[in-house]
């Protein structure tokens, strides 16, 4: 750990009225405690194994208890670092990014929420949807954790629960495979409850956005940010005219713009975003893209344990088909593992999925041996 801030402190009615004014579930009988919020800058790894540091929000219940269960969650795609978990500042207009970590605090747990790279208050660029570097912050933000706990007097559970929203669902699929491999032979993995994560982009996710399943301004936001946090990391073009029409698209990826600047800024469709030769990269990846995919791909080929799996689903998520967790679930199976997918409703969209499967993994992860 570099440094640690305390960021507020809030009593179970005042967590329970940022959730209301977020639309998350605010029950007071799984919602009981207090809960202090810190902001973590640790040490950590950038995509290609080099020194780094990371931030990320820790959420502790306001309670005597000295040992902790603690909850990793791993949050959905943010475009402005200043959105992230430990630097969104204004609760009452912007709950959205802390309101999971509040919630797991407030039933006892203690949330671990990495910023992940580039956002937040770590440097450089976000590279979106690298998984890699997205397990490494959450596995060293439990680290940082661990240290912070020790430091007020606390210790932690080494049994982890782990959980995601979206971008972050494969992350925490990712997380639980380097838990279930021994990557801190100090933590193993208690449960996993990934939210609406697309866990496959070469069979799903791709064709959904190339088909206009995934409407707009998402389809084109994810299309543009998949392009542009690859070729960073893959050089997949030399330059942005390459792949899109108009070339200043790449500069929306900067982490300044705020999300109605960034919104403002896109095409109107895909066909205005891509040009042929970006649209044909998509529809046919190779070489370097091709195994990138593949790397991101991956996250639900673990190996068999004992930690139950759940992989939560709206029913009206238009964003992030089904099939992704179909193809998680059918994974996981092949491997040995119990995993079964729960349907958060027929009227839960891809963002109300957030709000539905935290209330749903803070209940199951309260029946996996929590703090009640």
């Amino acid at each position: 750990m570099v440094s640690s801030e305390r960021l507020r402190v809030l009593s179970a009615a005042q967590v329970r009225a940022v959730l209301t004014a977020s639309g998350f579930d605010a029950d007071p009988a799984v919602l009981r405690s207090g809960v202090a919020t810190y902001r973590l800058v640790y040490r950590t790894i950038d995509p290609h194994g080099r020194a780094s540091t990371a931030s990320g929000l820790l959420a502790l219940p306001d309670t005597d208890t000295r040992r902790l269960r603690v909850v990793s969650y791993t949050h959905g795609t943010e475009i402005a670092r200043a959105d992230a978990p430990s630097t969104a500042t204004d609760l009452a207009a912007d709950g959205w990014g802390q309101a999971p970590a509040l919630t797991y605090a407030a039933a006892g747990f203690a949330a671990a929420a990495p910023d992940y790279l580039g956002l937040g208050v770590g440097p450089g660029p976000h590279p979106w949807m690298d998984v890699p570097s997205e397990v490494s912050a959450a596995l060293d933000l439990l680290r940082a954790t661990r240290a912070f706990a020790a430091s007020q007097g606390r210790t932690v559970d080494p049994r982890v629960l782990v959980t995601g929203f979206s971008q972050g669902a494969s992350a925490a699929t990712g997380l639980a495979t380097a838990l279930r491999t021994g990557a801190d032979a100090s933590l193993r993995l208690a449960a996993l409850a990934p939210v609406s994560g697309a866990y496959d982009w070469r069979s799903v996710e791709l064709p959904a956005l190339l088909d206009g399943r995934v409407e707009w301004p998402y389809g084109v936001a994810y299309t543009a940010y998949l392009l542009v946090a690859f070729n960073r990391l893959h050089h997949l073009y030399d330059s942005p005219a390459e792949v899109f029409r108009d070339p200043s698209v790449e500069a929306l990826f900067d982490g300044e713009h705020s999300g109605p600047r960034f919104v403002a800024g896109l095409p109107a469709s895909l066909d205005a975003l891509l040009t042929p030769h970006g649209a044909e990269l998509l529809r046919h990846p190779r070489g370097r893209f091709a195994a990138a995919l593949a790397v991101a791909d991956a996250t639900c080929s673990t190996p068999p344990g004992p930690a139950p799996v759940r992989l939560y689903v709206g029913g009206a998520d238009t964003q992030v088909p089904r099939a992704n967790s179909e193809h998680c679930r059918a994974a996981l199976r092949g491997h040995g593992v119990d995993a079964s997918i729960v349907d958060l409703g027929a009227g839960v969209d891809h963002l109300g999925s957030n709000r539905a499967g935290t209330a749903a993994a803070v209940r199951w992860f309260l029946t996996s041996g929590g703090p009640r």
